[in-house]
């Protein structure tokens, strides 16, 4: 830039000024890349949902089980490929503080409803090899330390009781998003406890929830409402949704993250744009006698306004890397929250796109002392001054 040493001659006659509102530009965007983070952690289920399965559920809620026995049902409705059915286990592992997802799961269907779950072909063998074998998540295996052949003792709550597994496999998402904080065991080892320990009728012939791959996602309100009129006025009546919507009210529970991360980014990035302008203001009010002077020396007024709005944009584009940056080295540490957030990363959109929030308010801030320079008239500016 051709007159890249006066913007920040001008910029820097302040020192303590400047750094302190590049310090409110770096802030700003530091909190706003956590936002964007955290709102993707909870936000991670919904993301990464396919459009291609339901999930279904007990009408009154996805704590109350349904009829195993629905499931030849439901596979035979036209336009299912395949079906399959989890558990929430609910286990405590060391300590209550150590949440993680435990489900027991259908090994003959569910990686293959579920494709973007890789788990290495000797590792699958010796899990289905293996009563008591287990599938964890690589980011949980990471948070405990644990590896293949590890025995981890859980403390069932739902399914009271010592339940000891082998860990026999390690899955890993094929996207950076897939959720690899979960812990995968035998339907056929909960189903056996049901029968043999479980109270009178407890859990006996029932399951958590059934997910439905579909052929084609266009049939899935028809597929969905079939569904719940099969199995309408029935002890156990279902709720069947396309998995983003389930995900969706899922994420919800947690509050509406999505609205606290906008409220809390919007009231920033205004505070932000009244401390920028409000410096822009000053800085040109102190260099009225400058702006004239160069007026007078045949500069134009679009010079002046592009000599403000440069100083602006300046501000906000190092500023506002340099907090994103600090947020995008912060989340390559790992994820702070010891694993209670299945993904913790800020994606290149968000940096984009804090970018693009922070050259906007560098614009807005600027645009009132700017236009203010830009129609400054030497006569009255030398008189005043």
């Amino acid at each position: 830039m051709k007159y890249r040493h006066l913007i920040l001659r001008n910029l820097f006659r302040k020192k303590i000024r400047t750094t302190l509102t590049l310090g409110s530009f770096a802030v700003a965007l530091f909190l706003f890349g956590l936002l964007a983070v955290v709102r993707g952690a909870f936000q991670q289920g919904v993301d990464v949902a396919a459009a291609d399965r339901l999930t279904v559920i007990n009408k009154v809620s996805i704590i109350q089980p349904i009829p195993l026995s629905y499931e030849d049902r439901i596979r035979q409705i036209r336009g299912v490929s395949l079906v399959t059915h989890q558990n929430w286990f609910g286990g405590v592992y060391q300590d209550p503080k150590n949440f993680f997802a435990q489900m027991a799961i259908e090994d003959d269907s569910f990686f293959q409803v579920y494709p973007e779950f890789i788990v290495p072909p000797d590792q699958m063998k010796s899990y289905l090899a293996d009563q008591e074998g287990v599938i964890v998540g690589q980011k949980i295996a990471k948070r405990f330390g644990w590896k293949i052949g590890d025995r981890i003792p859980i403390k069932g709550t739902i399914f009271p009781g010592e339940w000891d597994f082998n860990i026999r496999g390690i899955y890993h998402g094929k996207r950076r998003q897939d959720d690899e904080t979960q812990l995968w065991f035998h339907y056929k080892n909960l189903d056996q406890w049901v029968q043999t320990k479980a109270p009178t009728g407890y859990w006996k012939g029932m399951i958590g929830w059934y997910v439905v791959k579909i052929q084609n996602p266009d049939d899935a309100p028809r597929i969905a409402k079939e569904i719940d009129t099969m199995f309408s006025n029935s002890p156990w009546e279902t709720k069947t949704e396309v998995e983003k919507a389930f995900a969706n009210n899922f994420a919800k529970q947690a509050g509406n993250i999505g609205f606290l991360v906008t409220a809390i980014g919007t009231v920033v990035f205004f505070t932000l744009l009244l401390v920028t302008g409000n410096t822009m203001a000053t800085a040109v009010r102190e260099r009225t006698r400058e702006l004239a002077v160069l007026k007078a020396v045949g500069f134009s007024d679009n010079f002046v306004l592009f000599l403000v709005f440069a100083e602006s944009l300046v501000l906000a584009i190092i500023g506002g890397g340099l907090g994103l940056l600090l947020a995008k080295f912060m989340t390559l540490g790992g994820d702070p929250t010891g694993g209670m957030l299945g993904a913790f990363y800020l994606p290149t959109a968000s940096l984009v796109f804090g970018i693009g929030l922070a050259l906007l308010v560098g614009i807005a801030s600027g645009f009132f002392p700017a236009l203010s320079a830009m129609r400054l008239r030497v006569v009255d500016a030398l008189r005043r001054v």
